[in-house]
């Protein structure tokens, strides 16, 4: 890693993300860790200092479910040096939990955030001649291959089409989020070709630890968060860190661009998220729901 490479992370106050961003550090990036919680944030710092003592590290403040705080992160780091920037912030919410900006919590977080976010910076980057290599932390393609975005329903209106029991739900719409990862993966790749700004995505295991959908989650789906939670089997964060970091720092992904990665191997994601019509009216729906034109 080149001397002063500035890396961001979103989602990096614990879990995969906190894991992230401290092998990150301990490979000599400055990091910005972006966070909801102030409070959180400056732990979050401690815990790698403790573990990196030479560790360079800023945070910035986000709510990532929030639009308008996006756009404020996005113009607070317009004009920073990114090298890397990995969109790891995830949630499972009710499916009923809308914002104050009136939308699913789940679909703003885990898709339009990073729409908004990284298309903003990425383009940004792209205009004023930067490299830099955007990964989006996603979930497995095997797994996902039966929950396709419904294009026609993005924030989860129906909720009977998302099946039964209605506590796991909130899961199956997480899942199409998911999947909206991979669709926009491989659009903005498209929109950024040829500019040195690279765009992939990462699965990174099932794993222990990660909190998510442990605190807002009901019926088996809190079940299901808790029992990975504590689940001895499953590797730590520090495993689900790995393929992230690696595509964000190794030589060997230079000028690699629209692909998915699951332990390090490239790998085909389901056709439905990767048909061109398909992915165009993603693209078009999110950046009118975000507040951008279609094309710059």
């Amino acid at each position: 890693m080149d001397r002063g490479t500035t890396a961001v992370v979103t989602g990096s106050t614990n879990g995969i993300g906190e894991a992230i961003a401290r092998q990150l550090a301990g490979m000599g990036a400055e990091v910005v860790l972006v966070g909801r919680d102030r409070g959180r944030l400056n732990a979050a710092q401690e815990r790698i200092r403790t573990a990196v003592p030479r560790a360079v590290l800023r945070g910035e403040l986000a709510d990532l479910s929030l639009l308008a705080d996006v756009r404020q992160l996005a113009d607070r780091l317009r004009d920073s040096r990114i090298d890397i920037l990995i969109s790891n912030a995830a949630v499972v919410a009710d499916l009923g939990d809308r914002t104050p900006e009136g939308l699913q919590r789940t679909l703003v977080t885990n898709h339009l955030a990073p729409y908004l976010l990284l298309r903003t910076l990425g383009e940004n980057l792209a205009d004023t001649g930067r490299s830099a290599r955007l990964v989006v932390v996603g979930a497995s393609p095997t797994a996902l291959r039966r929950v396709p975005a419904d294009l026609d329903d993005l924030g989860f209106e129906n909720a009977r089409a998302l099946g039964f029991p209605p506590s796991f739900r909130p899961f199956v719409a997480y899942g199409r989020t998911k999947n909206m990862n991979a669709m926009f993966v491989y659009s903005l790749a498209e929109h950024l070709a040829g500019t040195g700004v690279t765009v992939n995505g990462a699965h990174p295991g099932i794993i222990r630890h990660t909190g998510l959908g442990r605190e807002s989650a009901h019926g088996l789906l809190r079940v299901f968060a808790w029992s990975q939670w504590i689940n001895p089997m499953l590797p730590g964060p520090d495993t689900g860190a790995d393929t992230p970091v690696w595509l964000a720092t190794s030589p060997d992904l230079n000028g690699i661009t629209g692909r998915f990665f699951v332990r390090r191997k490239d790998v085909r994601t389901a056709a439905h998220t990767t048909d061109p019509d398909r992915r165009a009216r993603l693209w078009a729906q999110s950046a009118r729901l975000a507040g951008m034109a279609v094309r710059n």
